[in-house]
């Protein structure tokens, strides 16, 4: 017998079993968002262009960012400091620092360490209310709600089943969770562009989702496991192919751009959960689902 045929054997014998590991996930990351929403009152860290603040950008290509963070830590704990860098040459141009006090503590506390005044020639100085940033997060929690229950009609409408489109509705939202998850286990916080690329990340969660149980219920061509192996192949293809352009992406613009860098960390680890619900949790259920309704 075939190393490949004991593969599939093997798969046939324990696809149900397979189940309990993303429940587990599953499970642990609900407990863990549950947990830290009682922490944080939310179930993400946002920055200041969420929550209100200061930022301010200095023209100043000397400055060591890092030290400048730990040194201004203890005052302002929310503090963010990053570099502005030439896209060609990767130098640092200038930084800027993002807190949700307000400027006139920030300021003095910023000037004391540079050790010149801050001024219009050599820095920029922006502040948002947290009545306005407060709204516009609440804005974009309804778009991306709104968002997702379309998708569901969308699922139920195509498939007009339960459980298939359940299955799909699940994977998704997995995705999502688990996303948040990570990226908050990795203390970043999200600005308008993260929550934008969970947005995002709802139409990357489905396409794999639709694309195999389509295979599964409407394709009549080949036996069950040919059609999954199929949706497989095609549907590796797609998310592997995104994984390297957004990877790349990545590579490239993370110290030149950190709205980009953000979009695409999340989109990155959005679709390697992808991988993982798509074609455990979603592909395990369509199979039992595919045998007991007695879909060949």
């Amino acid at each position: 017998m075939s190393e490949e045929s004991n593969s599939k054997n093997w798969y046939e014998r324990n696809y149900k079993k397979l189940l309990v590991i993303p429940a587990i996930f599953f499970i642990f990351t609900i407990v863990y968002l549950v947990q830290f929403n009682a922490k944080n009152n939310d179930i993400i860290l946002k920055d200041v262009s969420l929550t209100g603040g200061a930022t301010i950008t200095v023209l100043d290509e000397k400055i060591n960012i890092y030290d400048l963070k730990d040194t201004l830590k203890s005052e302002f704990p929310d503090i963010s400091v990053r570099a502005i860098s030439n896209i060609r040459t990767g130098k640092q141009q200038a930084f800027f620092v993002e807190t949700s006090a307000e400027v006139e503590k920030i300021k003095p506390a910023l000037e004391k360490y540079i050790g010149y005044s801050l001024d219009s020639d050599n820095s920029s100085i922006e502040f948002s209310g947290e009545s306005l940033s407060t709204g516009f997060y609440k804005q974009l929690r309804l778009a991306i709600l709104i968002a997702f229950i379309f998708m569901a009609i969308v699922v139920f409408a195509v498939f007009r089943t339960p459980v298939p489109s359940l299955a799909v509705i699940i994977s998704a939202f997995a995705d999502i969770i688990m996303t948040l998850t990570v990226v908050n286990l990795m203390g970043l916080r999200l600005s308008t562009a993260g929550i934008i690329a969970l947005l995002m990340l709802i139409g990357y969660s489905v396409d794999t989702d639709i694309l195999l149980t389509t295979r599964i219920l409407k394709k009549k061509e080949g036996s069950l496991n040919k059609r999954m192996v199929g949706a497989f192949k095609t549907g590796m293809m797609m998310t592997i192919t995104s994984i390297i352009a957004v990877g790349a992406s990545l590579l490239i613009l993370h110290s030149f751009s950190d709205v980009l860098s953000q979009m695409f960390t999340i989109i990155l680890i959005g679709l390697g959960f992808d991988i993982f619900n798509t074609w455990l949790t979603n592909a395990s259920i369509l199979k039992w689902y595919a045998e007991v309704k007695r879909i060949s």
